[in-house]
């Protein structure tokens, strides 16, 4: 079996956080022209995609540690508010996400409506900024080593 290497998990992850993205907006479109099959893929996928994210983030943080952010200037602050607000709404997002999922599982759609109407823009954002940080910290403002991975302790 052959192992991805670490430095490519965190475009793996922009690329889940992208599909992820889609699904959630096709889910959200499928449902509005009640087609509840396509609309339950959607966000079955788009789960299965946030949960291989987290396995690949953890996995990456555990043995890559810190990535610091390269950018200078008033990018800095702007990237760390953007991180901060990703990185809170992220925690939140698990149990939302969760949750909406059990309530649709058990039938009970009134209140997986209700819950919805909140996961799904919490979920939307943290995807989209999940990209953006990626971008951010790995393309446009890596660090002028040429090498963003560096161990913390």
């Amino acid at each position: 079996m052959k192992v991805l290497p670490l430095e490519s998990l965190p475009a793996l992850n922009a690329l889940l956080n992208a599909v992820c993205t889609a699904l959630l907006i096709s889910g959200y479109a499928f449902i509005r022209r009640r087609n509840i099959l396509a609309h339950r893929i959607s966000m079955v996928s788009a789960f299965i995609c946030s949960a291989a994210f987290l396995v690949f983030y953890v996995y990456f943080h555990t043995h890559a540690g810190l990535v610091r952010f390269g950018g200078q200037g008033w990018i800095r602050p702007a990237y760390f508010v953007l991180l901060t607000s990703h990185t809170i709404l992220a925690v939140v997002t698990l149990p939302l996400v969760l949750t909406t999922l059990f309530l649709a599982m058990a039938g009970r759609f009134s209140k997986h409506r209700r819950m919805a109407r909140w996961t799904l823009p919490i979920w939307l954002y943290v995807s989209v900024t999940g990209v953006v940080i990626y971008w951010l910290l790995f393309i446009a403002h890596s660090p002028i080593s040429g090498r963003a991975l560096s161990r913390h302790s």
